[in-house]
């Protein structure tokens, strides 16, 4: 390659340096390099050249170039000759020393080629530099900075030559007046102290090893001076810090008098800079090095500065330490180096300063003395044995701060203290005690909320640090095991460490089995001796009560069970194998629940048995009778979580069943009377279920014990009794009262059924009566408290169970009855109508439920009021979901206990509306309790609905069980009845259907006892009406329909006639009832009954469709619609043509109700189809379309459909819309196929025609009749044509003009490939219209016909000749589209059916080639489909055929391989490449084929991916032609379609074939490709030089003849400069070939 070439293209290079692009630019230094490792001379020669050439270059590009000739050097400095090494020397230096001003980008890159080349050159380097570094003439700035550098890199090379730069600098330094200059000086002073220390620690490996420390010390020393003495004052910071960190560095090779002699000035000077400068990381690292020379040296002065540099260091530890700032971390790190070097030779003098700190109550000095503590416990371990009881007295001073962030440094310090033996100490246990007060946190925090400020250590956050360091300690830190066990079960049971159980159990459970599998007999645990601990009831007490409440306090249930399972042997003996056969299995359960699905009350029952089980097992009375005493005592410790408490109070109950002394019974009794919080519900319930339980093994005691306490002191005004708890006011007297009221109910609920009757009005209920009621000057006033109102209503109740009871065993006349049920009635009443908070209601009406029928019976009117204010009370109030605001007596009641409140409620009323119906089982009576509910029924409101309803169905049910007929009677209301049930059977809410279903079975059956049908008669009819029940569950409205259809069957076979009128006049109201599913019942039982019994309202049916006309319009529901047109179908069957012509004459686009009414005409297939007839005939003889003129600016005319034609093409797709069209619309099919696919054709583009109200605008026309057709195609049920044209939007396509052909292409693929046997009658009734004068639709058939023409079934269905005949002929249409069509479909046969392209090959060739030449053809898609054919055609011809016309075919299509049309170039690939076949072994193809090879190689990279796929084919198959094997093998192997290409390496690989096997054309090639230099497409032209720098790259010397490198230089310059970076990358590359 000629030289001017190589420099020519390095030039352009050195000129692109700085080109605007990232990318570039390091493309052009990666070309650099390439070119400068294989010439390095030669490029830096140019680029010394150009830059002196160029002296004003910008100091970008000069930066540039300088660093491409250092990466150069750095890369190939063995292969630089000696001249170029030291003219580059000089050309660095005179670069960087060239402006006096510091210019550091620019002298920094030639300082830096002076560095790179100093680590092989090092003696050419310092024989250059040195002359710029004179004796008394201040040197350069970046002649120090280089020195430094080259000290850092060349270590043993620069460290000989430090003597003697030394002591020329030495006298330098004194003249260095600017900060600039003696802050390179500090820098290369630190720089040279730091490679003389490496070198002296590796003398080994050093080439002087005679070098000494106190070679240098003289020189270090007096440079000291003066940075110490003058420049480290200086007020520039940056200058201040590098004077510290060098004279640090200093320090160790000065001598030790030296040293020892500056200390006192020393560490004082560098402690100030502390106070000088921000970043202090560098002045601790200084520090550091000073201290660890002055120890090292042992050094006796350094004591004086103890006090003074304690104090800085302090203050520089209690610093914040941000660890997203890498400094302040290492400056923490370098202060507590400090520390350790101190603590080694000062142990005492450090400790006792660091604890003196500690009393400091200052956040951060705490925080930065305890992180100095931690440091020495785990550094200096030896040092710090003595002071071990000096720090854990003094560590309890921190102990105390409030703060978290101390308090999680205290926590470090104990965790290191632990691991290191401190807390086996005297006073290690209160270290264990802070660790757990501290995982008992209570959270900082609710749940969504954050801190503001990121440092803040939260509760949370310290808690899990304490629960994690207390595991810790358990599992790491093994000989800690004995004071942590039993100790730690001191901090289970005082409450204030509730939420440490978890952790603390955990704990307890790994030293527990520990202890027990070492079968250590520590294990058991000796109560008596281990005085601080709590009692093993207490204990036992405290883990039960937490597996109650499993949840709790961070879910500590599980853990308590398994500790107290472990503990069972030193809890008692004889609990260890029954725990360990209950408790698993509670775990278990545990394991798989979670706070929600917990079912707690079986839980507590599995509790309660546990301890009962755990009681009888240890049949110890002593022992448990002090359960219950401790347990009782442990009371007040729950008073702030009550739900606890109340369980506690029922555990008491259970341990009292089991005590068999009667005195401490008593006395556990009396204590949790006289103890017990009344004022609270939750504790006061919890009071009466234990003295429950209680009375259960002790009911005399217990009742004599309630007695007494209900007369003691505590009803007095007299404090005397409850001085213990202050003075009580007269409301809570009334709570104490409640909770005995409630005890009394408790004890009856729970007594021994045998032995609590004779108690009940004597004992019970007085002593009950005597709470309730208090006397006021003798008068009896009745109580407003509605907590004794509860207590008494729920001690009724549970009386009255017991009375209930025993009433079955012997008659008992209740006397206190009628008083008690006025009581009752009050309280409801008093009850606010908006809520149900409270169970008054329910245990009301239970209460009076079970009171009816004891004697004496209820009067008539007692009986109506009580009806009517259980019914209003109960059935106004709100759904259970309803939550009421809170009022401020009451708290809002919780979901699930409202539910459950919500059912017993609804239930009670049921229960007492029958025991009322009871009394008169008449049509009256029934009448009597109905009215209260009727009004119910057609609320608003489906819970009130369904409350009415389902009550209804109940009383009806059990009216029709008790019902006995003594003589004939008209059951006068059944009508009404029926009118007002009936359509509730279609209610949205399923229950309501279910019970209105019931009721009216009843109600027929009722109606069959009345007209005298025997009791055990069974109706087969009204017997049906269970089996429809079922179907009402299905909410699928045709379901529905049905049954509702199916009941009206049944109800008009058993309605008497004078009853129907009122009926049918009902349900013509209910199409409108506000519930739309009973709209729906209404109009289905509606046509039923007009259908079984409307033959005698023939006069109505005019009016009825009036009626109906006025109704569709407010009839929202489509179902009612639909019946609704179902009626209109029946009048429509007898006067077809005037319903038509009243249809077809309504305003476009139709209304819903117009749409409705011709659906319906399709559901009967007699009608239907001659409809179809009719409209089809209609539509084939009308103008589709008219032309009219447009705006008068647009001008042109546009296209406006036909009003006749439109209307029945709507209304053909409105009747095709009902399923029962189908029979008519297949026996029709071929004829409605082409009459909706040709009349899909006349719409395309036409727009609708609009009336006076302008509105008709909005209808789509060609979409009316593209949905008719996918209508027609469902009705034939062409399931996958529907499918395959849905998931190709081929309808969206047909609607529209500029995308119909595509999708009347889609529709007949679809339909070849679905549906062929219907294809011949299509065909037939189609053929027609090819010839019809619309242009429209000549375009549509030919579309249709040319895509069948790409499937083989029109062969199989013989209709080839039929549709080549058709095609031939419409080559010559008018239209461009039908000759472009006819084109595609002569090209499709190639695809359908191959076998016959030789039977037309003179025809199809001949197509093909005039549609090649096609003049009046303006996007050029008949070229295009012309190509696409021939390249379909010409797979399957014979060679004879083809012959000779390839090279004509050939010179044809070569225009178009460069078209701007991606489709164009990417079908004269295609083609080309399925010419190959024809040309192999012809000479003439090879050369046509070699013409075009650059070409398609280059389109490999064609922005269009099509066109690369055509290109790849192209070239597979083109292949052999080629003439070379292994360019055939790689063309096969890695051009494939579905694989990426690398084309850099392919075109790499390529080339090297094209130079060994092709030498004679390279020639021709390389002049190919530049002319792609100015291809439109930027991908073209980078990859053009690409090519061409491959081929340079892998050219090998000899052939560079063959190259014209003047041009490809040229050309390659031009595309340095192209406006697209991509290009100016691949120039780049390229360039970098040349060498």
């Amino acid at each position: 390659m000629d030289e001017t070439d190589v420099e020519q293209v390095t030039l352009a290079l050195l000129d692109a340096a700085i080109d605007k692009d990232s990318k570039v630019q390091e493309q052009v230094r990666k070309s650099m390099l390439t070119l400068g490792k294989q010439q390095p001379d030669r490029v830096l020669a140019m680029c010394q050249d150009y830059l002196l050439k160029h002296p004003k270059l910008v100091v970008s590009h000069r930066v540039v170039i300088l660093q491409t000739i250092e990466l150069i050097a750095g890369c190939s400095i063995e292969e630089i000759s000696s001249p170029r090494i030291k003219s580059i020397i000089s050309l660095a230096s005179e670069e960087m020393t060239r402006s006096k001003e510091v210019i550091p980008d620019w002298q920094q890159a030639a300082s830096n080629i002076l560095v790179a080349v100093g680590n092989k050159h090092i003696n050419d380097i310092m024989e250059e530099i040195l002359s710029k570094f004179q004796p008394g003439v201040l040197p350069h700035f970046f002649v120090v900075q280089t020195l430094a550098n080259l000290s850092d890199s060349n270590v043993y090379g620069m460290v000989p030559f430090l003597n003697a730069i030394l002591g020329t600098m030495l006298p330098m330094l004194s003249m260095a007046k600017q900060d600039n200059m003696k802050w390179v000086f500090s820098s290369a002073l630190c720089h040279f102290s730091d490679s003389i220390l490496e070198y002296l620690a590796n003398l080994d490996k050093a080439p002087d090893p005679t070098v000494r420390k106190d070679t240098f010390s003289t020189e270090i020393c007096a440079a000291f001076d003066i940075l110490f003495n003058n420049w480290l004052q200086s007020r520039e910071s940056k200058l201040r810090l590098t004077v510290a960190e060098a004279v640090g560095s200093m320090c160790h090779l000065m001598s030790s008098d030296k040293l020892e002699e500056q200390i006192p000035k020393l560490i004082p000077a560098i402690l100030s800079l502390y106070k000088k400068n921000n970043e202090h990381y560098i002045i601790s690292k200084s520090l550091c090095q000073v201290l660890d020379a002055s120890l090292s040296m042992g050094s006796r002065i350094l004591e004086t500065q103890l006090d003074n540099l304690l104090i800085v260091l302090h203050q520089q530890v209690s610093a914040p330490v941000d660890y997203n700032n890498p400094p302040t971390v290492k400056n923490h790190n370098e202060v507590l180096r400090c520390f350790s070097l101190l603590a080694n030779s000062f142990p005492d003098r450090l400790v006792m300063f660091v604890l003196q700190k500690l009393e400091n109550s200052n956040e951060r000095s705490r925080m930065g003395s305890l992180s100095v503590l931690r440091h020495l416990i785990n550094s200096t371990t030896s040092t710090m044995e003595s002071k071990k009881l000096l720090i854990l007295a003094s560590i309890r001073q921190p102990m105390a701060d409030q703060s978290n962030k101390v308090k999680k440094c205290v926590v470090q310090v104990i965790s290191a203290m632990a691991h290191h033996g401190y807390l086996e100490l005297e006073g290690g246990e209160l270290l264990v005690r802070f660790i757990v007060q501290h995982c008992a946190l209570p959270d900082t925090y609710q749940r969504g909320d954050r801190p503001t400020d990121p440092e803040e250590v939260t509760n949370e956050a310290l808690r899990t640090i304490c629960d994690n360091t207390l595991h810790l300690l358990t599992t790491t830190v093994g000989r800690l095991a004995d004071v942590l066990w039993p100790k730690l079960l001191y901090y289970l049971t005082p409450p204030q460490y509730s939420n440490a159980t978890t952790p603390l159990c955990k704990s307890l459970i790994v030293l527990g089995n520990k202890k027990k599998n070492n079968q250590e007999p520590s294990f058991n645990i000796d109560f008596k001796q281990e005085v601080n601990l709590p009692s093993p009831q207490t204990l036992m007490v405290r883990l039960l009560m937490n597996g109650a409440f499993p949840f709790s306090s961070r879910g500590h249930g599980m853990p308590s069970l398994a500790l107290l399972q472990i503990l069972s042997a030193s809890i008692h003996p004889k609990t260890e194998s029954l725990w360990e056969k209950e408790i698993p299995p509670l775990l278990a359960i545990l394991e798989e629940t979670t706070t929600q699905s917990l079912n707690k009350k079986h839980w507590d029952e599995k509790m309660l048995k546990l301890l009962s089980k755990t009681l009888a097992t240890i049949d110890d009375d002593k022992w448990v009778c002090q359960l219950a005493a401790e347990a009782t005592r442990y009371l007040p410790t729950y008073n702030l979580a009550l739900e606890e408490k109340s369980f506690l109070y029922r555990c008491i109950g259970v341990t009292l069943q089991q005590c068999f002394n009667k005195e401490v019974v008593k006395k556990q009794l009396q204590e949790i009377l006289l103890t017990a919080r009344h004022n609270d519900a939750v504790e006061r319930e919890g009071v009466a279920m234990g003295i429950g339980l209680c009375a259960n093994s002790h009911l005399e005691g217990t009742l004599a014990k309630l007695d007494e306490f209900g007369k003691s002191d505590a009803f007095k005004k007299s404090p005397s009794i409850f001085n213990l708890l202050k003075d009580r006011n007269d409301v809570e007297v009334e709570k104490v009262k409640s909770t005995l009221i409630l005890c009394y109910g408790q004890v009856a609920l729970n007594a021994p059924p045998e032995k609590i009757l004779n108690r009940i009005d004597q004992d019970i209920l007085r002593c009950i009566s005597k709470h309730f009621n208090t006397k006021v000057l003798g008068i009896k006033v009745e109580t407003k408290d509605l907590t004794m109102k509860l207590s008494l209503i729920q001690s009724v109740g549970l009386i009255a169970k017991a009375i209930s009871e025993c009433v079955k065993k012997q008659g008992y006349i209740f006397t206190r009855k009628q008083e008690l049920i006025n009581v009752m009635l009050d309280f409801i009443k008093a009850e606010p109508a908006d809520s149900m908070r409270t169970p008054v209601r329910h245990l009301v009406m239970n209460t009076c439920a079970n009171l009816l029928p004891l004697d004496p019976a209820l009067t008539e009117n007692e009986s109506f009021d009580l009806l009517k204010v259980c019914v209003n009370s109960v059935l106004s109030l709100p759904p259970e979901t309803h939550t009421p605001e809170k009022t401020k007596e009451e708290d809002i009641v919780d979901p699930k206990q409202r539910k459950a409140l919500y059912k017993d409620t609804l239930a009670a009323l049921q229960e007492l509306l029958k025991s009322v119906l009871a009394r008169d089982p008449t049509p009256d009576g029934l009448q009597s309790v109905f009215k209260h509910i009727e009004s119910w029924l057609n609320s608003g409101q489906d819970y009130e609905r369904e409350r009415a309803v389902t009550a209804t169905a109940h009383i009806l049910a059990y009216y029709l069980d008790i019902l006995t007929v003594k003589n004939m009677v008209s059951f006068h209301n059944l009508g009404a009845l029926l009118g007002r049930l009936s359509p509730r059977c279609s209610d949205p809410h399923p229950a309501v259907r279910a019970a209105a279903m019931d009721c009216i079975y009843s109600l027929l059956y009722i109606q069959l006892r009345y007209e005298g049908f025997a009791l055990d008669y069974k109706d087969e009819a009204v017997d049906s009406l269970l089996l429809l029940k079922d179907k009402l569950e299905n909410p699928d409205y045709s379901v529905l329909y049905k049954t509702c259809s199916d009941l009206t069957k049944v109800m008009s076979k058993r309605l008497p006639q004078q009853q129907l009128t009122t009926l049918v006049f009902m349900l013509f109201e209910g199409l409108v009832d506000s519930q739309t599913n009973c709209c729906r019942a209404s109009s289905v039982i509606l046509n039923t009954l007009l259908k079984n019994r409307g033959g005698g309202l023939q006069e109505l049916v005019p009016e009825m469709l009036e009626v109906l006309h006025v109704r569709l319009q407010s009839i929202t529901e489509e179902q009612v619609r639909v019946a609704v047109g179902q009626t209109v179908l029946i009048l429509a069957s007898q006067h077809l043509q005037t319903v038509i012509n009243t249809l077809v004459n309504q305003p476009l686009p139709y209304d819903s109700w117009t749409c409705e009414m011709w659906m319906a005409l399709g559901a009967d297939p007699i009608v239907a189809n001659q409809i179809i007839e009719m409209v089809m005939e209609k539509i084939l003889i009308m103008a589709p379309y008219v032309e009219m003129k447009g705006p008068m600016l647009r001008g042109g005319t546009t296209k406006v459909a036909t009003n006749q034609s439109l209307a029945m093409t709507c209304g053909l797709k409105e009747l095709l819309l009902n399923g029962q069209s189908q029979e008519p619309a297949v026996s029709q099919f071929p004829q409605l196929f082409s009459c909706l696919t040709v009349r899909l054709g006349a719409s395309v583009g036409v727009s609708a025609p609009k009336d006076s109200a302008k509105h008709t605008a909005s209808l789509h026309v060609a979409g009316v009749a593209a949905d008719a057709l996918r209508i027609l195609l469902a009705r034939a049920q062409l399931d996958e044509v529907m499918k395959r044209l849905d998931e190709d939007n081929a309808w969206d396509a047909m609607r529209e003009l500029n995308t119909h052909i595509t999708g009347i292409t889609l529709l007949a693929r679809a339909m070849a490939k679905h549906a062929g046997p219907r294809l011949p009658a299509i065909v037939e009734c189609l053929c027609p219209s090819l010839n019809n004068i619309y242009e429209c639709q000549r375009v549509t058939v030919t579309a249709f016909f040319s895509e069948l023409l790409n499937h083989h079934v029109v062969t199989e269905l013989m209709l080839i000749d039929v549709l080549m005949n058709n095609m031939m002929e419409r080559i010559s249409d008018p239209c461009c589209a039908v000759r472009m069509l006819s084109v595609r479909g002569l090209g499709n046969i190639a695809i359908g059916s191959p076998e016959k392209v030789n039977k037309y090959a003179k025809e199809l060739l001949a197509a093909m080639s005039s549609g090649m030449e096609e003049k009046d053809d303006p996007g050029k898609l008949i070229t295009l489909e012309a190509m696409s054919g021939l390249s379909k055609v010409l797979l399957h011809l014979d060679k004879k055929n083809v012959h000779l016309l390839v090279v004509y075919i050939f010179m044809k299509i070569k225009p178009f391989l460069e078209s701007e049309n991606d489709e164009i170039r990417c079908a004269s690939i295609h083609l080309m490449g399925n010419l190959s076949k024809f040309g192999s072994g012809e000479p003439v193809f090879k050369d046509q084929i070699h013409n075009v090879l650059v070409s398609l190689l280059l389109h490999l990279v064609d922005p269009n991916p099509q066109v690369v796929k055509a290109c790849k084919y192209a070239m597979r198959v083109c292949a052999p032609v080629v003439g070379s094997e292994q360019i055939t093998t790689m063309f096969q192997n890695h051009l494939h379609d579905d694989k990426s290409l690398h084309y850099g390496e392919f075109i790499n690989d390529l080339t090297k074939h094209l130079i060994q096997d092709f030498p004679g054309m390279l020639n021709f090639y390389h002049i190919s490709v530049i002319q792609f230099f100015k291809s439109n497409w930027p991908e073209v032209r980078a990859g053009a030089a690409m090519f061409i720098g491959f081929l340079l790259g892998n050219l090998p010397e000899e052939h560079f003849s063959h190259l014209n490198m003047g041009t490809i230089t040229k050309g390659l310059v031009m595309l340095l400069q192209d406006p697209d970076p991509a290009v100016r990358v691949k120039a780049a590359e390229a360039m970098g070939h040349f060498h």
